[in-house]
């Protein structure tokens, strides 16, 4: 796997979560490789977001394995965190902020 760790910026490999017994991802997988550029898309409710928190080593997948920037989203989330920017979505944004302020602030270590 080390190779393909290599090869791509970001590894999703049979990515699930559950919640209790509600399942939020069911077995996602896909390769982005450094500069491609790579839509996400999909309904409400269709767990974009929470694959999005589990590569960012915000969550816990319940199974799967994935890789960011060659860190194991699992093992070596701090450094993935140390190197991806996030902004959460949209109604989680402070409307007394511009749209300048919020990435500054959400940016903020």
């Amino acid at each position: 796997m080390s190779q393909r760790v290599d090869e791509f910026a970001v590894i999703a490999d049979g990515l699930v979560k559950q919640f209790d017994s509600f399942t939020a991802v069911d077995g996602v997988s896909f390769d982005i490789r450094s500069g491609e550029i790579f839509g996400f898309l999909g309904p409400h409710g269709a767990g974009k977001t929470t694959t999005i928190r589990m590569l960012l080593g915000l969550l816990r997948p319940t199974a799967g394995r994935g890789w960011v920037l060659g860190y194991d989203i699992v093992h070596r989330s701090e450094g993935i965190k140390k190197r991806i920017g996030y902004m959460s979505q949209r109604f989680s944004l402070y409307k007394d902020l511009t749209v300048e302020e919020n990435p500054d602030f959400f940016g903020q270590t």
